[in-house]
C-alpha cells in the first residue's frame, strides 16, 4: 500500500495519497525543524524541545514521536504507521491510539496500524486484518509469505489471532484493559472451552 514492496499480483491500483511511518526510521543528518512540522502536532505530542536537535542524536522515543508527528504532518487520504508503538512507555502508546482515533473520525482519514502491541490494538482498532504466515515444512524463519483475513471486527480478529498463538487475555475490571491469563490457568482453560481467546464481558 506505501509502496515500500512490490505487489505480487501486480493488481492493487490506488489512487489515493498515502503517508507512511515506517518500521525501521531512516535516520537524516539534519534539524528536527527542517521537517515541514505543523504546529498542533508539535504542541500535541510534546517534541518542541526537539526542534533544534539533529535527528542522528535523538533517542528511540523521540524519533519515534517525530516520526508520527512527521507523518501526521502530510496531506494524505491514509496515514499508515508501522510498529507506531515502538520506544514509546504505556501511557504514551494510550495516548497515541486516543489520539489516531479522533484524528481519523476528525478529520474522516483511514488510518491503518501495524502493531505488536496487544493493549494498544485494543484501543486504537474498529476493524482487523491478521496476517498469519504460510504453513511450510521449511525452518527458514526469515520467510515472510503468508496470508491476509477478510477484515474482521475486533473481537473475532482478536480471536482468531490469539487463538493461531495459544493465548487467552481476560480483561481487567479496574482498569479495562486487557491483560494475559496465565497458562493452563482456571481462567485460560475455560476460555478456550469456550473458544473465548480475546475476553469474557
Amino acid at each position: 500500500m506505501a509502496g515500500a514492496e512490490k505487489d505480487d499480483t501486480n493488481k492493487v491500483g490506488i489512487h489515493l495519497k498515502i503517508s507512511y511511518k515506517p518500521q525501521y526510521i531512516s535516520v537524516m543528518d539534519m534539524k528536527v525543524r527542517q521537517l515541514n512540522l505543523k504546529d498542533d502536532l508539535i504542541e500535541k505530542f510534546s517534541v518542541k524541545d526537539l526542534l533544534e536537535k539533529n535527528i542522528d542524536e535523538l533517542s528511540g522515543g523521540e524519533l519515534q514521536k517525530i516520526a508520527i508527528v512527521d507523518c501526521l504532518s502530510k496531506d494524505a487520504d491514509i496515514y499508515l504507521f508501522d510498529e507506531p508503538s515502538a520506544y514509546l512507555d504505556v501511557e504514551e502508546r494510550l495516548n497515541l491510539a486516543k489520539f489516531l482515533r479522533s484524528f481519523a473520525g476528525e478529520k474522516e482519514k483511514g488510518v491503518f496500524v501495524i502493531d505488536h502491541d496487544i493493549l494498544f490494538i485494543d484501543y486504537i482498532s474498529d476493524a482487523l486484518i491478521v496476517f498469519e504466515r504460510k504453513k511450510d515444512d521449511s525452518d527458514d524463519t526469515s520467510i515472510v509469505e503468508g496470508h491476509a483475513s477478510p477484515i474482521l471486527n475486533v473481537r473475532d480478529g482478536m480471536n482468531k489471532f490469539l487463538k493461531s498463538v495459544g493465548i487467552t487475555f481476560r480483561r481487567e475490571p479496574e482498569t479495562g484493559r486487557p491483560r494475559a491469563n496465565k497458562f493452563d490457568s482456571v481462567m485460560d482453560r475455560g476460555q478456550k472451552e469456550k473458544g473465548e481467546y480475546y475476553y469474557s464481558d
